[in-house]
């Protein structure tokens, strides 16, 4: 038989991996066909009991019958032995002895003929049976021989049929184009966000890739990640803020304009129902006061001259610490003249510091960082809610910014960001991003914790793929059914639901490495380049899946469930509805995110129907089915050594 050897599953950097989808493309042939036993046989030797009486009872007849001429037979003996005494005797005449000898012996001799033929007859009856028993014995015989020729041909199909079984892939990769522009996460706990994105981004990074995270979720999901690419040989950049916000300069080149753009955005993060008109208000309001400022204007400088239009505090204080110049106050001053107006401005001026002064520290120790191909912005659990959506909003709004200013990529996701909790911005600030990313052809990921009506507005909109985790809300689950569609019945694998059952929850936050660039660094082995061991080794569902046996990685029971509400509110942590539009229709895949899986000894790099393509191109008569034809050749375990530094610019 024909093989595929393991370069033909290689990773693809085309390819967007969101998982593994369980597929036994041949059914478990079950016990070994039972061999016949001489027990079940029929005894040959032992005759029928009803023809045993029957040949009884006629032997009781024919001697029945028999009996009155074998007393006749006898009574001519005797008739015969008495005419000859009696002729010995002188008594009788030897012409009439001789008579009556003939007589009765003739008489006797036809009582013997005849008792003889009825003898005959029986024993030719015996013989009868005797030769029918003979051919029912030969007859089971070749029963029995075919039965054992019938079972021997079974035994070899089963073992064909247990070899297909037994060899085949379980695991099969589910994965989007490069064509795509977005995938839209729906759902998920942290746990289920972290075995997504880490295999998400361990496989954009071995592929060559940036990927760039931002954590809104205040729960570490990048963690194992992060490990991930350390033991591979990368130095990612971790951010933790506030902590690190002095460190941070994210937005410190952009022009007076974008900048005044994406602290307005920042401003609007508190007031959900504020329309375009308020945001150019208070863009104007910003523009001019960093035209006064000149450019590379700080925050705390556009904090100070927003407290000297708003005419709150001592403006002397801002101009002893050097935020402000007296010739900058006095031009604030008059930015806006004076009457009825004069008012507003002044409010809004209040707002937009009350609300600025969160990010004043923003890149006022800027270092010189290395190149890192990993690149995690988080919020620290421990900051207020309010001041950590004010950050994000502003992380967001200036990745925007930097991406509207750079030229679209040749090579589609070779730059990907992540934006997990994503349900924490305003609806028009994820707009601005999904804009800017299909404009620069970066590769754009969102997770949404629910489905607001702000996210259902956006879920799957343009050439977007949608991946549905578990939805603990009904009334969510009831609008991610109606998407995917409750025909569609799904294959849920039985170590979906173990691994997830026995991993705990995430604990721990980040560790910012931004703070510790001028620690001795630990060193890293260069030479450390096997994915597959470094997940075993350096992530939580590694080591959990490392823990369960052969038998249990490979050959696992399965269920299958139709996509209702109910099943989506109780899905496995790492479980992933994955739809997407093909040529052919929308597709709608099972996937289980568990990076760990890339481990197993039964899983590819390859897609389903990729695998197929690849057995009819090397056998037209391979079905993938029992039956006739070959099976699908063995694509064997993902390469064993995979080197981050491949690819890398």
């Amino acid at each position: 038989m024909t093989d595929v050897h393991p370069e033909h599953a290689q990773l693809q950097a085309d390819r967007i991996y969101l998982g593994w989808q369980y597929i036994l493309l041949h059914p478990d042939p079950g016990p070994p066909p039972k061999r016949p036993s001489p027990v079940e046989e029929p005894a040959a030797a032992v005759p029928d009991p009803a023809e045993i009486e029957l040949m009884r009872r006629e032997r009781l007849q024919e001697d029945m019958l028999n009996r009155p001429v074998r007393l006749f037979r006898l009574f001519m003996l005797v008739l015969s032995v008495l005419i000859l005494a009696v002729a010995v005797a002188g008594y009788l005449a030897w012409s009439f002895a001789l008579l009556g000898l003939v007589a009765a012996g003739g008489v006797a001799a036809i009582c013997s003929y005849a008792l003889l033929q009825g003898d005959r007859a029986v024993k030719y009856r015996v013989l009868e049976q005797q030769a029918r028993d003979q051919r029912q014995r030969k007859e089971r015989d070749k029963e029995l021989f075919r039965a054992q020729e019938e079972h021997a041909r079974r035994y070899r199909e089963w073992q064909e049929s247990k070899e297909r079984f037994d060899r085949q892939l379980t695991w099969y990769a589910v994965a989007v184009p490069h064509e795509i522009d977005r995938i839209d996460v729906a759902g998920g706990t942290l746990p289920g966000w972290s075995a997504l994105i880490t295999l998400l981004g361990a496989t954009r990074l071995y592929s060559g890739g940036h990927l760039t995270v931002l954590d809104l979720s205040e729960g570490a999901i990048a963690k194992d990640l992060i490990e991930l690419a350390r033991k591979g040989g990368d130095d990612p950049l971790v951010w933790v803020l506030p902590v690190d916000l002095p460190r941070l300069d994210l937005g410190a080149t952009l022009k007076p304009e974008a900048f005044a753009d994406v602290l307005a955005h920042v401003v609007s993060v508190s007031e959900e129902h504020r329309t375009t008109r308020d945001l150019s208000f208070d863009n104007a309001i910003l523009e001019r006061v960093l035209e006064v400022l000149g450019d590379n204007a700080t925050i705390s400088q556009v904090t100070a001259a927003l407290r000297a239009l708003a005419q709150v505090g001592d403006p002397r204080d801002d101009l002893r610490f050097g935020l402000i110049t007296a010739t900058q106050l006095e031009r604030i001053g008059t930015l806006f003249g004076r009457g009825v107006s004069d008012r507003v401005v002044i409010e809004r001026a209040w707002a937009l510091e009350s609300q600025l002064r969160k990010l004043e520290t923003l890149g006022t120790q800027a270092v010189r960082l290395p190149p890192a191909r990993l690149r995690v912005v988080s919020m620290d659990r421990q900051a207020g809610v309010f001041g950590n959506r004010v950050l994000g909003t502003y992380v967001a709004t200036a990745l925007t910014h930097i991406l509207r200013q750079s030229p679209a990529s040749d090579r589609p996701w070779y730059h990907t960001i992540i934006v997990a909790g994503a349900d924490k911005l305003r609806g028009d600030v994820l707009d601005r991003l999904m804009d800017a990313c299909e404009t620069s052809r970066t590769g754009l990921v969102l997770t949404y914790r629910s489905l607001t009506p702000t996210v259902r507005e956006r879920l799957g909109r343009g050439h977007a793929a949608v991946a549905f985790m578990r939805l603990g809300n009904a009334e969510d689950a009831r609008v991610a059914s109606e998407h995917v569609g409750t025909e569609h019945r799904l294959e849920l694998a039985q170590l979906t639901e173990t691994i997830s059952d026995s991993l705990p929850g995430l604990d721990g936050g980040y560790t910012s490495t931004i703070s510790q660039l001028d620690d001795e660094r630990e060193e890293r082995d260069e030479n450390h380049a096997d994915l597959a061991g470094d997940i075993t080794e350096s992530t939580e569902w590694g080591r959990t899946a490392d823990k369960i046996s052969e038998k249990e990685r490979v050959l696992q029971r399965s269920r299958e469930f139709l996509v209702e509400p109910h099943q989506l509110q109780q899905l496995p942590t790492t479980s992933v509805i994955v739809t997407d539009a093909t040529a052919n229709g929308r597709r709608v895949r099972l996937a289980d995110a568990n990076p760990a899986i890339l481990t197993f000894p039964k899983t590819t790099l390859g897609e389903l129907e990729d695998v197929r393509e690849a057995v009819l191109a090397l056998d037209p008569k391979a079905t993938g089915q029992d039956g006739d034809g070959e099976p699908p050749p063995n694509l064997g375990p993902p390469p064993p050594r995979l080197d981050w530094r491949k690819g890398r610019q």
